[in-house]
């Protein structure tokens, strides 16, 4: 039994590095398509300065997650909340953990109403609790 766990593992093992050096690969290509396009604008204009574009902020597809991948980061995020926390509060973690731009209000948009729905399905599951917050919003924790 031992002998086909093993195997699976070293396969899994081996593809995961085939992966990681497809990304390399496709990094150090990208890095020479950056380095050839700053060249081509300095061809037109020497004076310009590449370094001053800042890079496009990534923006998740409509179905960036997984089915109840939203409710698991939730409800983590709350775990490991000392108090409770509205729905614009979590958006705002859940942004930082997926390495996403918090400062884009936009997405902060996106991401709160998401949030609101998977809290409120999690409150009919009985998991999560509110009470009234500031404004209009609802504060959030985890049911005891």
């Amino acid at each position: 039994m031992n002998e086909f766990v093993l195997n699976g593992l070293v396969k899994r093992r081996a593809e995961l590095a085939g992966e990681i050096e497809r990304t390399h690969e496709a990094l150090r290509k990208m890095v020479l398509d950056l380095e050839s396009l700053d060249a081509t604008i300095v061809q037109f204009d020497p004076d310009f300065q590449v370094e001053t574009i800042k890079p496009k902020a990534f923006r998740p597809p409509k179905d960036w997650s997984n089915r109840g991948q939203m409710s698991r980061i939730v409800l983590s995020i709350l775990r490991q909340a000392a108090e409770p926390l509205t729905s614009r509060d979590i958006a705002l973690e859940l942004l930082v953990e997926r390495a996403l731009d918090r400062s884009d209000q936009r997405l902060l948009r996106i991401m709160s109403k998401r949030v609101g729905v998977a809290l409120r399905t999690q409150r009919e599951n009985g998991l999560v609790r509110c009470e009234q917050g500031p404004g209009q919003y609802m504060l959030w924790e985890i049911s005891k």
